[in-house]
């Protein structure tokens, strides 16, 4: 290993001779950047987002993907905690799940509850396409159409504004902010994005109409968001946010690997930790693709950022347990899946002896991993019976998701033949052609066919019901699906059998309904406990040594409010999350959210009341689904009696957890204690709508 450190050092311009990284010429050395911590000694920010990376075992014999990269795992635990449990919100699919994190509220609240795409209603009643990956100030990105008829922001307040960007009290503080592959935040395509961002007659817009293949490594994916007047920035883009709370004015940007690359090495090509150039799999020298992030490459740009003015930085690591970008996915313990997560292991050591020579380490850095969602594996069992993958490779006889033409069953066992889309997937939303309201007959006949379609499985044989849970917009309500963008709220969610995949094609079975598909093996979006519980890791100053933490309940929501607590900024807006003290060292910890101890009281019991997977949300869910699958054309009673409970339930939530938010962000940034008194009274009415939910299941 320390052979490799000449070469990192000399791909990012520092002395190749002697082992030593680059000299670090950040904005904290000269003051500019003025993080507040408690003790003042946090200096930097790394946050590493993994794409369905493991802490639990998938099989029990084969170790995790965290326990196969002891250089990560040893690092967390032995510095600060890991919480296992940990959430997703829904539907728990990477960009959901990451903007989430990021901005510490759903997607009802900043306009991306279903991903990686979704679909909206025109004016026709017909849907067109969304993308759910396009930059922070786009309008929606439809692809199928130059002329989409919803022209909102894709990130999108719930009052119908472009939602606030995660790197402003970065910025304002003085702070360069650093996004490598991070969803949003960077330049995402370049169809909407370079217009948006350049503008629709730019020199970079003719590159991509002349060479749209060096356009994408040029300008997708990577990117700085400067603070105001900063130099690193001086040749680049205004940073635009026009609807940010506040006012963002002056600030700038560079978008893209071809203009953050020369402030990091401008003698030559950007390589990553093991020396080699970063391009993709057509030679273009930049941006690698998002499939291409793999350890070696997303941590290779960290730590340049890191030792080039950029001490706040982003980064997101692909997923390993599928060979990128073409495939086959594998299964646990598969020889491909572990030499990947062998080299991601092998990353990271390099990545953590080269910032401890920067002298860039838990004493001064607050650093924080965490996966976007967990997974449910399709598949047969392990061959031999007993491997471990480490020590002897497993194989699979049968491999990959269940793929079933939803249209093709609802016509042949249910004789449905309306027309509807889908946003395909295991959590698939529908939208049935002319958006009839949920209690429109076509909209109810529709549900309860669905609820009753069935397959047998291509991996066991055994007969399987398809679907377990549905939502309608009364429920998705609760489970904060609902944007302020009518267009996108589909007529209803169904979380099917996570080893399924629907789409919708023919409605027949001429070609066959259900199908095994080798090229994914990995489903995400549904409810289940493998999916949506995943892990969070926190290490640096104000975190205490603790290990692994499985009791703390947590979501992604809890992200940026423990962020913004620990480094003493503050955003412009209430988060859906709460700051996670319980995992602070004591002299971290806000004082109002020490006394007496009603802030945790109040904090897990919000927690459960509001959260997607929370006890309350997976209530209303279960009788959500039970109101949906009830009755026929002539008596639907139960249905409506049932839906009436839940939306009189969901409002009163609603208004509870507003008070409960209220209270916690006013102890955590604000100073104001929670009395006994008060505390109890907001638990306990809490408890009472969690009951009244779980009565209704």
């Amino acid at each position: 290993m320390a052979a490799l450190v000449p070469l990192v050092g000399a791909a990012f311009g520092g002395s190749a001779g002697n082992g030593v990284a680059a000299p670090i010429h950040t904005s904290l050395l000269d003051g500019t950047c003025q993080l507040n911590s408690a003790h003042g000694q946090i200096q930097h920010v790394i946050n590493i987002q993994f794409d369905n990376t493991h802490f639990t075992r998938d099989d029990p014999n084969v170790p995790s993907d965290l326990e196969q990269m002891p250089n990560l795992l040893n690092f967390i635990e032995g510095n600060g905690v890991l919480l296992s449990n940990h959430h997703t919100p829904l539907i728990s699919h990477t960009a959901t799940d990451i903007l989430t994190s990021f901005t510490g509220v759903y997607g009802d609240r900043m306009g991306v509850p279903v991903s990686n795409s979704f679909r909206y209603f025109t004016p026709t009643g017909s849907t067109s396409l969304g993308v759910s990956f396009a930059y922070w100030t786009d309008p929606i990105f439809d692809p199928t159409t130059s002329a989409p008829t919803d022209t909102k922001f894709n990130m999108l307040t719930a009052d119908g504004k472009n939602a606030p960007a995660p790197w402003v009290p970065y910025t304002r503080a003085g702070c360069n902010v650093g996004q490598v592959a991070t969803a949003n935040t960077v330049l995402e395509n370049i169809a909407t994005d370079i217009p948006t961002v350049f503008g629709a007659n730019s020199p970079q817009a003719a590159e991509v109409n002349s060479n749209p293949g060096q356009a994408f490594a040029d300008f997708v994916g990577i990117g700085v968001h400067c603070a105001l007047g900063n130099s690193l920035c001086a040749s680049g883009q205004a940073d635009l946010l026009s609807q940010e709370p506040g006012g963002y004015s002056g600030y700038k940007a560079l978008f893209g690997h071809t203009y953050v690359a020369p402030k990091l090495n401008p003698t030559g090509p950007v390589t990553d930790l093991n020396g080699n150039v970063i391009q993709d799999l057509q030679g273009h020298i930049g941006f690698p693709g998002f499939d291409g992030m793999a350890a070696t490459v997303s941590l290779s740009y960290v730590a340049q950022m890191q030792e080039h003015g950029i001490p706040v930085t982003y980064a997101y690591i692909s997923d390993a347990h599928d060979a990128h970008p073409s495939g086959p996915s594998f299964g646990p313990g598969q020889a491909g899946y572990v030499a990947a997560l062998k080299a991601y292991d092998a990353a990271f050591g390099k990545f953590f002896k080269r910032l401890a020579n920067d002298g860039i380490n838990q004493s001064n850095t607050l650093f924080v991993f965490t996966a976007d969602e967990g997974d449910h594996f399709a598949g047969g069992p392990a061959s031999p019976a007993g491997c471990d993958g480490v020590t002897t490779p497993c194989t699979y006889a049968k491999i990959g998701e269940v793929n079933a033409n939803y249209a093709g069953l609802l016509a042949t066992e249910q004789g449905i033949t309306t027309a509807f889309k889908v946003h395909s997937d295991s959590a698939p939303t529908v939208y049935i052609t002319g958006n009839p309201s949920r209690t429109d007959a076509v909209t109810r006949t529709f549900e309860r066919a669905t609820s009753q379609l069935t397959a047998v499985s291509p991996i066991t044989g055994s007969t399987d019901t398809i679907t377990k849970f549905l939502a309608d917009p009364v429920e998705m309500k609760a489970l904060h699906m609902i944007t302020s963008d009518p267009a996108r709220t589909p007529t209803f969610t169904l979380f099917a059998d996570p080893n399924y995949f629907l789409f919708a094609a023919a409605p027949n079975c001429n070609s066959p309904c259900v199908t095994e598909q080798p090229g994914f093996a990995w489903s995400h979006g549904d409810v289940q406990p493998e999916i949506v519980t995943t892990w969070l890791g926190l290490v640096g100053p104000g975190i205490d040594t603790i290990g692994v933490d499985s009791t703390t309940w947590s979501d992604h929501t809890d992200i940026r409010p423990t962020l913004m607590v620990l480094l003493g900024l503050k955003d412009d807006y209430s988060h859906d999350g709460r700051a996670l003290t319980e995992e602070f060292s004591g002299w971290a910890r806000p004082a109002a959210t020490k006394k007496a101890g009603g802030y945790i009281k109040v904090a897990q019991t919000y927690k459960q009341l509001d959260a997607a997977v929370g006890e309350f949300g997976l209530a209303t869910l279960a009788a959500s689904t039970r109101a949906i699958e009830s009755g026929n054309s002539v008596d639907d009673s139960t249905y409506t009696s049932l839906e009436n409970q839940l939306g009189s339930l969901i409002t009163q939530r609603n208004a509870l957890a507003a008070q409960m938010i209220g209270v916690l962000e006013g102890a955590e940034f604000d100073g104001k204690p929670i009395s006994e008194s008060q505390a109890q009274s907001l638990v306990s009415q809490g408890q009472a709508l969690i009951a009244e939910a779980q009565s209704l299941a």
